[in-house]
């Protein structure tokens, strides 16, 4: 009964946000012996998908989002160091996505957004942030190996770099490793087409969307 509490509460403090409760009740469930995986899956998982729909639902907005993705970053570094140290590698049941904005262009928030969308879909995510050079996507695409690579750009005079880091990743021969989309204000579904994405996201729910039609190799996601 003990477990379910801890597990519950822990759920609840991701749908609150409430990053301080996020982490205590992550460390109580490691102090409580409980395992780390089922904490993550009925807990943070859970609890991001319920964020999720809310948010889909128009009953909570963007800074809750926000909140909430940080609560469950905060409880899965606890978990997942935990797991580190006892041999086991956590895997997405869905994919992989790496996401960033590219360089030249600091802005986080859509990006965000859709990182925590994914999170909530079940996908695995690896955020690299803003300003990210063509070598850190290589990078990123060589080592985590993902099934989906998101460029983010809200300027016009960014947009540019999101063509060059995909030339950059097939000169590097890993452009046929993973798809591509691209996604933000200065972007179109043409400018997507142009430049060889595999496919645009309007906003972050359709990025979502046509994120797991590529999963499943649907054509023209």
């Amino acid at each position: 009964m003990e477990t379910e509490i801890v597990i519950q509460t822990l759920e609840q403090a991701i749908i609150n946000g409430d990053i301080d409760a996020a982490r205590d009740f992550a460390r109580k469930s490691l102090e409580k012996k409980i395992d780390p995986l089922r904490t993550m899956n009925e807990g943070l998982i859970k609890g991001i998908k319920q964020v999720g729909d809310l948010f889909g639902n128009g009953e909570i907005f963007l800074p809750d989002l926000i909140l909430s993705s940080d609560a469950m970053r905060e409880a899965a570094e606890i978990l997942e160091a935990a797991l580190k140290q006892s041999g086991v590698t956590v895997k997405s049941s869905v994919g992989t996505i790496v996401i960033g904005t590219v360089a030249g262009d600091i802005h986080d928030i859509g990006k965000t957004l859709v990182s925590t969308l994914f999170k909530a879909a079940g996908f695995s995510v690896i955020d690299l942030g803003v300003d990210v050079p063509r070598e850190k996507f290589i990078e990123a695409v060589t080592v985590h190996k993902p099934d989906l690579l998101g460029l983010s750009s809200l300027l016009t005079t960014s947009a540019e770099e999101q063509k060059q880091v995909i030339r950059a990743l097939d000169a590097a021969g890993v452009r046929s490793t993973v798809k591509i989309m691209v996604g933000g204000g200065a972007i179109t579904e043409r400018w997507a087409e142009e430049i060889g994405a595999d496919a645009y996201g309007g906003d972050a729910r359709e990025a979502v969307e046509k994120g797991k039609k590529l999963m499943n190799g649907f054509a023209g996601a």
